[in-house]
């Protein structure tokens, strides 16, 4: 018997199923993450004891599932792991060939993607470190939430006809990360907000630069 507070805390010291195949490799990726988890909440932490306006229910309430999304794209790309080709990856993207509601979405991952898997891997474990930094830290989640409602729904359409699969779970992560977008989840006790309190050039001067992180955050 388990429960998922006994499952984060073996997730955090790196005791998991994923994890263990490594061997003291594993230790890397956790020291990885348990530093950006503690740099997530210094920021916090500098925003609100520097922002009274920070200290709302609400900032807090987007802090927390702006967090926990972040742990959940961290565990994801350990079964991606090792690079440049996992078996978990294979599996799934195999899937996707068989399974998509789209003919050409099929015919694209099996004829294009799967032969080329091995160049195809490291960006999107890439991709979803990025996502993991951006929502842990608050940094320009407002565009990372609109390419993970993207990268979702290419799921979503691929695996939509896979008998194991509930396609509605699919249709909340990206309903949950278009909400972190359009609510500007970065600004609630994050490192958009910080960088907007302390006046960094990036985030209050002019220019092309500073006009796209806008954007973005």
């Amino acid at each position: 018997m388990t429960n998922p507070l006994y499952d984060t805390a073996l997730f955090l010291i790196g005791d998991t199923g994923d994890y263990n195949r490594f061997g003291a490799a594993k230790y890397v990726s956790v020291l990885f993450y348990l530093l950006l988890l503690a740099a997530g909440l210094f920021v916090a932490w500098r925003n609100w004891t520097e922002d009274p306006s920070q200290r709302t229910v609400r900032n807090v309430g987007i802090f927390v599932m702006r967090l926990i999304a972040g742990g959940m794209w961290f565990q994801g790309t350990i079964w991606k792991l090792p690079l440049p080709v996992a078996a978990g990856f294979k599996y799934w993207l195999e899937q996707e060939g068989k399974f998509s509601a789209i003919s050409l979405q099929g015919a694209l991952v099996r004829d294009v993607l799967l032969p080329h898997i091995a160049l195809l891997q490291p960006p999107v474990y890439l991709l979803e470190i990025a996502f993991t930094v951006s929502l842990t830290l608050g940094l320009a989640v407002r565009l990372s939430g609109l390419v993970v409602v993207l990268f979702i729904l290419q799921l979503w359409l691929g695996l939509y006809n896979d008998p194991t699969e509930w396609p509605w779970t699919y249709v909340a992560i990206a309903f949950a990360h278009a909400m972190f977008a359009v609510s500007e989840a970065g600004q609630c006790l994050g490192l958009d907000n910080l960088l907007r309190l302390r006046g960094a050039a990036i985030a209050n001067g002019r220019g092309i630069i500073a006009a796209a992180y806008r954007l973005a955050s």
